[in-house]
């Protein structure tokens, strides 16, 4: 790979050396202060929704608007990656987020506080939209399943950090003090980030590419164009819209009868997001040993599995449900949002971007109406709908990505992201 650093033979930082670490290091920092700020507020949601005085689904558009404009964002943010950098595109995006994170916790109305969080999703669409194509572009292909794995686990984190902090301390002092507290860890993640990332060398700067390569336009219509990444994009937002509308609804569920658990209580249960840690990693070897397609569909019925056993009603049986769960979905994500940028002929930054519109839309989308069918028809009927899902993004990725009709990625599509 040729760089604009001019390392003509640029192959990427090998697995064990300190540039491949500061980079897995750097993107846990940036994780945690995305994904922190991002769902902070889920942690919450029953407090929020008492102090406005307004129903758990409106609650729920203070994550939907801001995991809506992420979605919006995400390609306007590879665009700008392609002339400037990922890492510097990623900076200025972490920078933005940070700031205006701080400033939710002030916001007076629920109208207010939407509006701010729709333009903090804009900014945070710059990590997630960039951070798997720097990493392709930075780490050796041998380690890349590996370490695309190791950066969801470091996700995860992000997103348990931000609930649980949130919630706890919320019961306590308010639920704008809780998420005060989880931007504050935002910015110093912030700070980790920019301190730490390598500098990148296996970055073409798209004005200094060879004449006649192919606009964004170009870019997008090869990505959508390509069956198995359509099936890859439909990963994303089934399977997360689902996630999300578990995680939205499930403590308004123990919070009423006949659970009757406070909010100090029901927010430790994203600490099944451990489980999403662990997983992720796992399924990096396993999909290098079993082939990505097996993993995907293994992990996907292993999270249907776990939203069924939320449906028994006894509160050691739906955490263990949460737990498969987690485990399922990330070890999903982890396969999916990794093999899109390899399958991309052109614009992995695109391709990647593609997954995590349609990532952020179902979360959005179908985590906002989840809360209608749960309002209306109660938890089992939200539990049936997201297995429904489920069953649905495994089909379509059995039947679109057959080995035989892989793509470029055909060749080594085991054990490269």
């Amino acid at each position: 790979m040729t760089s604009n650093s001019g390392d003509q033979l640029w192959q990427g930082h090998l697995r064990g050396s300190k540039s491949y670490q500061r980079i897995l290091l750097a993107l846990a920092c940036a994780g945690v202060a995305t994904f922190a700020q991002l769902y902070s507020l889920q942690g919450v949601l029953p407090l929020l929704a008492a102090d406005l005085r307004v129903s758990a689904a409106e609650a729920a558009l203070s994550v939907s608007t801001a995991t809506i404009g992420l979605a919006i964002a995400v390609i306007p943010w590879s665009a700008l990656a392609d002339r400037i950098g990922r890492l510097r595109a990623m900076s200025i995006a972490v920078i933005a987020a940070t700031v205006l994170g701080l400033l939710v916790p002030l916001m007076p109305t629920l109208s207010s506080i939407l509006l701010l969080r729709f333009f903090e999703g804009l900014a945070l669409g710059g990590i997630p939209a960039l951070a798997l194509a720097y990493l392709t572009e930075e780490v050796h292909r041998m380690h890349a399943a590996i370490a695309a794995g190791s950066y969801v686990a470091g996700t995860t984190i992000g997103g348990l950090s931000g609930r649980v902090i949130a919630g706890p301390i919320g019961d306590l002092a308010g639920w704008r003090t809780g998420v005060l507290l989880v931007s504050l860890l935002a910015t110093m993640a912030s700070a980790g980030f920019i301190l730490l990332a390598p500098k990148q060398r296996g970055f073409v700067r798209l004005g200094k590419a060879a004449e006649g390569s192919p606009g964004l336009l170009s870019r997008l219509g090869s990505n959508l164009k390509n069956p198995g990444l359509l099936a890859l994009y439909a990963q994303g937002f089934l399977l997360m819209g689902g996630f999300v509308a578990v995680y939205n609804y499930l403590g308004f569920r123990l919070e009423a009868a006949p659970f009757l658990l406070p909010t100090a209580v029901t927010s430790l249960l994203f600490l099944a997001y451990l489980a999403g840690t662990f997983s992720s990693r796992l399924v990096g070897s396993l999909s290098a040993r079993f082939g990505r397609r097996n993993m995907l569909a293994l992990s996907t019925l292993v999270m249907a599995l776990g939203v069924a056993l939320t449906m028994v009603p006894t509160v050691l049986m739906v955490l263990f449900g949460l737990l498969v769960l987690t485990a399922g979905f990330f070890a999903a994500h982890a396969v999916a949002s990794g093999w899109a940028p390899a399958r991309a002929s052109v614009g992995r930054a695109q391709a990647a971007s593609l997954y995590n519109l349609c990532y952020y839309a179902g979360s959005s989308l179908i985590g906002w109406w989840g809360g209608l069918v749960f309002q209306q028809l109660g938890w089992n009927a939200l539990a049936l709908t997201v297995i429904a899902l489920a069953l649905l993004a495994t089909l379509w990725a059995w039947f679109a990505l057959r080995p035989s009709t892989d793509g470029p990625s055909a060749a080594h599509s085991v054990g490269t992201v």
